[in-house]
């Protein structure tokens, strides 16, 4: 069971769709591995939880 994890900030369903898709389509022509094979998780943080050089992501915008 291949497993893909992909961490983001807030996605919409489409976007979380087309990665879910293309993530699949892309590691099973590259492994030979059935597609129905893989599973992609999808972590969204929120920008409270994530620092960069220090500072939380919330605060740099």
């Amino acid at each position: 069971m291949p497993v893909i994890t992909f961490e983001a900030a807030a996605l919409t369903k489409e976007q979380k769709r087309t990665l879910a898709k293309e993530f699949t389509e892309t590691a099973a022509r590259v492994t030979g591995l059935p597609e129905d094979g893989f599973y992609v998780f999808i972590k969204e943080n929120d920008l409270d939880n994530v620092g960069v050089g220090g500072r939380l992501l919330s605060d740099r915008k």
